[in-house]
């Protein structure tokens, strides 16, 4: 028999006889007049303090430690993220109490009420008066001490701790309450969605929910994850981004709107990828790509603050100055972080024609890791990849890249006096991008010669680039006004903000690959 299963067998049994002491095994609800976290902020003080003015508590939590010496034992309890000691004696909780404490294990759940005091060590610690049994454990948590009944005073003994990563994210119940600082990470998360909401809303903003399922797969160049509605007897896409339907908002007169919602792309896994993941997207009317632009970085900036308590934060042996932002266009950081084996540093009009692009390719190569360039794609394309080869890797502090090529911003407003380029704009921080934004692209029949202009690179065998869609041109041809637009990566910003280097350490349940079938003679994993 397998461990996990011995031990199951030996718990189902302690259950059996808890119920024969007359403990409900499995209660519907414990009421409680404090939670651990409050004892340990409001009662920190001297003994003396709390012999004199006795404080009566009921608290409830999760046994992470027990020990057993004799006639008495201490356990700790752990709710809300934090630990306090309960101290049992056989002559405050009476015989069938006692009986109780000594068939609980560690991972049990329990009830205790009595008073506070300190003990010899000067630890607050409850003095057990009545003890509930709550909820079995029924298998061993790989953390925690415990000592075998009646060895008093000999060394606690460790359980194998949870350090297998992958077992961590598969079984994140668990890793959630043997490992302390992996619950910190997501309370962090939570403060820092509160905190994306807040400043919004305090810039007028309304939240909105716009549809998962789309007829076409549109908002953003990636391969998207198909379903098909029975009813309707039609084929629909989990959403790649909602952005087409937040503008179809500001055309019906939702000036400033926000959604804050999962995306869905079927493409690869990797450290920051995830194919279903968590977006921001903003959009403001009569605003351009600097109006939002300013606005990011404020709700940014302020956001290091609420959750972290400074603007500064460590990344790996970096420290990310969130007060400090640099901004620099697409072809000023090609030319800055020019390999200087690659020769001269590039000028801007080597950036102008098919010809000049396809020579700085090749001089690159010659110095550097090779990127694969194609002679038939649009010159726009080819910068793009340039870009991410030669200064993404520099691009550890805060970076707003602005000014995109045309030829991969297919929603975005052109610059009037350069029209191979756009109102665009990305902010880099860690090495990888966060948020994107732009001036919306609002000309009806612009948007139809961008949307077949993508058209044609699906044909050239690109499946991500975007599909035409008739009814946002429909839109936009009642009048869209002036209106910029953003999308903010909340999972790769909270990577950054808590010193998280995998996006599967910030997502509850990330995507895993099929979990393996123990054979008969395994162990449960």
């Amino acid at each position: 028999m397998a461990l996990d299963e011995n031990i199951y067998q030996l718990r189902r049994d302690k259950l059996k006889q808890i119920a024969a002491l007359g403990q409900p095994v499995y209660r519907s609800r414990y009421d409680f007049t404090h939670t651990v976290p409050q004892i340990l902020r409001d009662y920190d003080k001297p003994a003396e303090e709390l012999e004199a003015d006795r404080v009566n508590v009921r608290v409830a939590g999760r046994i992470m430690a027990i020990r057993l010496m004799g006639k008495a034992g201490f356990c700790h309890i752990q709710q809300g993220g934090q630990r306090l000691q309960i101290y049992v004696k056989k002559d405050a909780v009476g015989d069938q109490g006692f009986e109780l404490y000594k068939l609980l294990d560690l991972g049990d759940h329990i009830g205790v009420s009595g008073y506070l005091f300190r003990t010899r060590t000067g630890e607050l610690s409850v003095h057990v008066e009545q003890i509930e049994f709550l909820s079995k454990d029924l298998l061993p948590l790989p953390a925690g001490k415990q000592v075998a009944s009646g060895d008093a005073g000999a060394e606690a003994k460790k359980f194998n701790e949870l350090t297998d990563v992958e077992l961590r994210y598969r079984q994140r119940y668990v890793d959630l309450v043997v490992n302390p600082e992996v619950r910190d990470v997501f309370i962090k998360r939570s403060k820092l969605v509160q905190s994306l909401r807040k400043s919004l809303e305090g810039d007028g903003y309304i939240e909105v929910e716009t549809p998962m399922m789309h007829p076409i797969a549109g908002g953003a160049v990636a391969r998207p994850f198909k379903t098909h509605h029975n009813t309707l007897d039609m084929d629909l896409f989990l959403r790649i981004a909602p952005e087409l339907y937040l503008k179809r908002l500001i055309v019906g007169g939702l000036d400033r709107v926000y959604e804050i919602n999962r995306n869905f792309r079927n493409e690869g896994i990797s450290m920051r990828h995830n194919p279903e993941f968590t977006m921001l997207e903003f959009y403001q009317a009569y605003a351009d790509y600097q109006i939002v632009m300013d606005l990011t970085c404020k709700i940014i900036t302020q956001a290091a603050q609420d959750v972290m308590g400074a603007t500064k934060t460590k990344w790996g042996e970096d420290e990310i100055d969130w007060s400090n932002w640099r901004r620099m266009t697409m072809r000023e950081a090609i030319i800055e972080f020019w390999p200087a084996a690659g020769g001269a540093k590039p000028q801007k009009a080597d950036f102008a024609t098919h010809e000049s692009v396809g020579k700085l390719v090749q001089r690159f190569n010659g110095a550097h890791s090779h990127i694969a360039y194609d002679p038939k794609e649009p010159a726009g394309k080819t910068i793009a990849s340039l870009f991410e080869a030669c200064a993404e890797e520099h691009l550890t502090q805060p970076t707003i890249i602005y000014e995109f090529p045309t030829a991969v911003s297919p929603l975005s407003k052109q610059k009037p006096d350069e029209p191979d380029w756009t109102e665009r704009w990305e902010i880099y921080a860690g090495k990888m991008e966060i948020a994107n934004g732009f001036s919306e692209l609002n000309d009806p029949e612009d948007q139809r010669q961008r949307f077949e202009g993508q058209l044609k690179e699906r044909e050239r065998g690109d499946d991500e680039a975007h599909q035409m869609d008739e009814d946002y041109i429909r839109a936009l041809s009642y009048g869209m006004p002036p209106t910029g637009g953003v999308g903010v990566g909340v999972d790769r910003l909270c990577m950054l903000l808590t010193d998280s280097h995998t996006i599967r350490d910030v997502i509850l349940f990330p995507q895993l690959r099929p979990e393996k079938t123990a054979e008969p003679d395994e162990p449960i994993s």
